[in-house]
């Protein structure tokens, strides 16, 4: 159940307006939704897997892959990224359903 009260601000708690704070907030969210490109950056055009070079004819088959797992992770220094090809990509995120199968008492 909810509390409808009315919620009591302090007066002088906050003086930025709304419009600093939503600039604010765009300029936060900006980084994490374009970390593809700062991670490509970073890293180069390389699989840190496999170590296949992409160019820029097919960097499309290059993901960013995060580290803990957290895709909303994202600091600017990218040690929570790695490049990793489509196939490397799939392979990494596979592993885990694998070893679930074939430890598993179901099968």
């Amino acid at each position: 159940m909810r509390n409808k009260r009315p919620i009591k601000v302090k007066k002088g708690a906050n003086t930025r307006s709304v419009a600093d704070i939503v600039k604010e907030l765009k300029q936060s969210s900006s980084f994490s939704g374009n970390y593809r490109q700062q991670s490509l950056k970073i890293h180069g055009l390389i699989c840190a897997k496999c170590g296949r070079e992409f160019d820029l004819k097919n960097q499309n088959l290059l993901t960013v892959h995060h580290k803990d797992g957290d895709h909303k992770n994202n600091p600017p220094d990218g040690s929570n990224w790695e490049n990793l090809c489509a196939y490397c990509h799939e392979d990494e995120h596979s592993r885990g359903l694998l070893g679930d199968y074939f430890t598993s008492d179901k099968r």
